[in-house]
């Protein structure tokens, strides 16, 4: 799969890219969010500067991804103390037999 240029509008403004096909969805949807993101901050705050809109869309979708993250790295540490703790128990159950 090669590369496509697509034009993604965020914030009423155009942007060309080079993008592999298998990423244009996601591209696509991410531009999408953010579009939205900006129209209810629009909607719902006295707002209308686009630069303070796509501030504050940044920092809700950093936020959101900084969460995640942190979410990923307990259950990993929580599932990685779950495999030790069954490691511990089937030595101690075969080293008994």
């Amino acid at each position: 799969m090669g590369e496509i240029s697509i034009k993604i509008n965020i914030a009423d403004r155009v942007y060309p890219l080079k993008v592999n096909m298998e990423e244009e969805e996601i591209i696509r949807r991410a531009a999408k969010l953010i579009n939205d993101r900006i129209k209810e901050y629009q909607e719902n705050y006295a707002v209308r500067d686009k630069q303070d809109l796509l501030a504050m869309s940044v920092l809700h979708y950093a936020t959101s991804s900084l969460k995640a993250e942190k979410k990923v790295t307990v259950e990993d540490t929580e599932v990685a103390d779950k495999v030790y703790q069954l490691d511990h128990l089937l030595s101690e159950f075969f080293s008994k037999s």
